[in-house]
């Protein structure tokens, strides 16, 4: 703990405890053993602070050139043929079993795909060979459709047959009135 923070000061009182006066025209006089530890106390600290400027100043004066070093996106290192190639065989031992992985489901993927594929064919060559069916609807649906069918091909049939006993009609109507 140091003296000032133990002291208790009242106004005008000295921190140090003081022997006899001195006056600076006294050049004879004698400085207290307190006033001269202090004085050492203060040199110590400030040839520590001069020292840690030296120190920094030791440290910073180069930051120009060393920031533009640093800023530059290339580094070169240079190291021995060994190092590469043992760098490059413990990389080669890391990646290669997780690329034989990948390789192994690629191919099982494309055999799964062909045979996918394969299916398709067949059934899109199936579909061809077999006779139109409707697209949508049920047994019953179609069963409509091929009455609806027949009915309209009588009815076609029917229409033809009028068509032809009118204009047969109109013929000989027209043959009467040329007559």
């Amino acid at each position: 703990m140091s003296r000032l923070s133990r002291a208790n000061l009242k106004a005008r009182d000295s921190v140090f405890n003081s022997g006899r006066e001195v006056y600076l025209d006294d050049y004879k006089a004698i400085c207290p053993p307190n006033l001269i530890e202090c004085v050492t106390a203060m040199e110590d600290c400030c040839e520590e602070a001069r020292e840690a400027e030296l120190l920094l100043r030791n440290g910073t004066y180069d930051y120009p050139r060393m920031s533009k070093v640093l800023r530059n996106e290339r580094v070169f290192l240079i190291v021995n043929d060994g190092l590469v190639k043992s760098y490059k065989a413990d990389l080669i031992d890391e990646v290669e079993p997780a690329i034989n992985d990948l390789i192994e489901r690629a191919e099982r993927g494309l055999k799964q795909l062909q045979r996918k594929e394969a299916q398709l064919q067949n059934k899109a060559e199936a579909l061809k060979s077999l006779p139109a069916k409707p697209a949508t609807g049920t047994m019953a649906q179609h069963k409509l459709d091929q009455r609806r069918l027949h009915t309209l091909t009588k009815q076609r049939a029917r229409l033809q047959d009028e068509y032809a006993a009118l204009e047969a009609e109109v013929q000989a109507l027209e043959t009467k009135a040329i007559r």
